[in-house]
């Protein structure tokens, strides 16, 4: 390619989140090329002067709805599925890409909203089937090494993206897994999962999807939750979460008007209390190290009810996981005010993501300054 080409990148996001991921790369010049709910294509004009590091992670698309972010090699339809591996192949060969990649990721694009007809995201029957067929003919070709597929991918990897963009359309694709260190670590994390889902097995039947929601912000955010640490977590029914944070060997407080479920409140690290979060005493809250929050609430009353509980004098809190509910795509574009507001409390180290199962709602991360 040369310096004077316009380069093209292929992202994942959940379905519906397609106009909040339009808008958030369009800052960095990326045009929208062809799209379709869940999965987008962008060409860059901008990028193709700047040879020396071009294909790093730091100058893929990225924003708080972009879940996975490749370069594009090219699209794959045939008339069936032997057409397509052939065709994927020849792309491969034909891009001038550095060979072998060191992992492959297969997945499909989110067809429906996550919830819809109890979706959720991640590898289906579809995509296993595209890989026992695909991958023996990458590993001939010498385009991988390693056979496995939908491995998670390790720190400085060169990954091989195919998303499965319906049955017969494939779109064929590559991104670098970053070096990141110290406390940034841990936010590579979804590039190193297949198509940016977090492949969990719970070692039972969980109570509720929060269960997973948890699992994915506590893994992103980094922080380090160790047995014996107090949590609390406000909007805790039925408690999918809880139930995970106790797994973990955490002591667990769940703030709740609704009931919550018996295996829960049967076990001898956890406390339940049977009301809404604002009608508490703040001595409640003391000795607590993590706070997270997912009340079905306008994100103006949960970041009213969190800055009274973490600027309080008596505070102890440390990292917080919110969950804020946008009512709906269009309101996106309040996120920055929400940033700004945590981070007028004393806040640091925020981020914000919408996780591959959540729904139409953000998760926000966040430290308490020296604490």
């Amino acid at each position: 390619m040369s310096p004077s080409e316009a380069v093209f990148a292929i992202l994942c996001c959940q379905n519906g989140a397609d106009p909040a991921v339009k808008a958030e790369v369009a800052r960095d010049g990326w045009r929208l090329a062809y799209s379709r709910r869940g999965f987008l294509s962008f060409k860059n004009d901008s990028l193709g002067d700047k040879a020396v590091g071009r294909y790093d992670h730091q100058r893929l698309p990225h924003g708080v709805f972009v879940r996975t972010a490749s370069w594009s090699l090219g699209l794959a339809k045939g008339e069936d599925a032997a057409m397509n591996v052939a065709q994927t192949v020849e792309i491969i060969e034909r891009s001038g890409v550095k060979l072998p990649m060191d992992a492959v990721h297969i997945w499909p694009r989110d067809r429906v909203p996550v919830g819809k007809f109890d979706f959720e995201p991640g590898i289906d029957e579809v995509a296993i089937a595209v890989g026992e067929l695909l991958v023996p003919s990458l590993k001939e070709r010498g385009i991988i090494t390693d056979e496995r597929f939908n491995r998670i991918a390790k720190r400085g990897d060169r990954v091989l993206d195919i998303i499965l963009v319906e049955p017969s359309i494939w779109a064929i694709g590559w991104h670098p897994v970053p070096r990141l260190t110290g406390n940034n670590a841990n936010s590579a994390l979804p590039t190193m999962w297949p198509g940016g889902v977090q492949p969990i097995q719970p070692p039972d039947e969980v109570i509720s999807r929060a269960y997973f929601k948890a699992a994915e912000a506590i893994a992103w955010s980094g922080f380090e939750m160790r047995a014996g640490d107090r949590a609390i977590e406000i909007g805790a029914s039925p408690g999918g979460a809880c139930s995970l944070l106790l797994e973990m060997g955490l002591s667990v407080i769940g703030i709740d008007p609704a009931e919550m479920d018996e295996e829960v409140m049967e076990h001898k690290n956890f406390r339940h209390i049977r009301a809404r979060a604002g009608d508490i005493p703040r001595s409640e809250y003391e000795g607590a190290k993590w706070l997270l929050v997912d009340s079905n609430v306008r994100p103006d009353q949960t970041l009213t009810t969190v800055e009274h509980i973490v600027t309080h004098r008596g505070s102890t809190i440390e990292g917080m996981i919110l969950t804020l509910k946008l009512g709906g795509i269009a309101h996106a574009d309040r996120i920055d005010g929400w940033v700004r507001k945590v981070k007028s409390w004393g806040a640091t180290e925020i981020e914000v993501r919408q996780l591959a199962r959540s729904k139409i709602e953000v998760c926000l991360v966040a430290r308490m300054r020296g604490r």
